[in-house]
């Protein structure tokens, strides 16, 4: 039994990866891996030929399963459903540091998950985040290698379709929030604009438990009008910070000092392209006690 945890303990990094990809919610990606860890504990691990396959296959089944269960139970989400970001103050790092964020898939990428269908999602992250090899991802998944290779043409013609280009450095990236930050302090409607991308998104997840747009905004000119309406009604309760959201920089909104949303922020040679903003206060609990537990 303590082979066996231990075996478990040492692939949970990769597992929660798979899962939390798969699902979007940290605590849903913790519940898959209880399953997991539960038929983990009854089978006979001496007849497996590789313990690892088995345990990414039990873990990519069951997120499949629990994803199409959660379908009715996102379409009636009240607003805009957008990922739980993995969210990580910015600090002093190590090169260790650099590597496992390298490991993250952008939050911008996530949200383009979302349109995907289960098997879809999971076929494209085994190829293109994980590396499997089609016999591999067929395996898997219970299917010929054929459908498993359409799976994920179709997916990954519709993630280029759809996901926002990156073009920039992170250092003009870093340049570009930290003028985002100073116009959107400003009140200044022209200023905010003069950043924004002409065709540019923007998205918020409230949950139904806090103010947020009930869909997605697009136009430079309506998402200027957000930003300058909110410096104008609550301007100087508000402050930024920079944090990594999903390995990438982003930004965390303060309101008199208590942490209000997370804002994933895509840029490219056109200024921005895309804000993302988490305002659900269950999507920012587990950082927010992570931070008093710092504090």
């Amino acid at each position: 039994m303590t082979d066996t945890l231990e075996f478990f303990q040492s692939q949970r990094r990769r597992l929660f990866a798979i899962a939390y990809r798969m699902l979007g919610v940290r605590a849903d990606a913790e519940d898959v891996l209880q399953d997991a860890y539960l038929r983990w504990q009854n089978a006979d691990v001496t007849q497996l030929d590789s313990p690892e396959a088995w345990l990414v296959t039990v873990t990519t089944r069951l997120s499949i399963d629990r994803l199409r269960a959660m379908k009715a139970e996102r379409e009636a989400y009240i607003g805009t459903w957008l990922p739980e970001p993995m969210i990580e103050m910015e600090t002093a790092e190590s090169p260790e540091d650099v590597v496992e964020r390298a490991d993250n898939v952008a939050y911008a990428l996530l949200v383009v998950l979302e349109r995907l269908g289960p098997e879809e999602r999971a076929a494209f992250l085994l190829k293109q985040v994980f590396d499997q090899d089609y016999p591999e991802i067929a395996r898997i998944l219970g299917k010929s290698e054929a459908s498993c290779r359409q799976l994920v043409h179709r997916a990954k013609t519709r993630v280029q379709r759809d996901q926002p280009r990156f073009s920039v450095t992170p250092q003009t990236h870093r340049q570009q929030l930290q003028r985002f930050i100073e116009a959107a302090q400003s009140g200044d409607y022209h200023r905010i604009l003069a950043l924004l991308s002409p065709d540019v998104q923007s998205a918020s997840d409230g949950g139904g438990k806090v103010p947020a747009t009930f869909r997605p905004l697009y136009g430079a000119d309506r998402v200027a009008r957000l930003y300058y309406a909110v410096a104008r009604r609550i301007g100087a309760h508000i402050s930024y910070r920079f944090a990594h959201i999903n390995g990438e920089l982003g930004l965390l909104r303060y309101y008199d000092g208590q942490l209000e949303s997370a804002l994933s922020i895509v840029t490219d040679e056109s200024g921005i392209a895309a804000i993302y903003t988490m305002r659900n206060p269950d999507k920012l609990k587990h950082f927010a006690a992570m931070q008093d537990g710092a504090a």
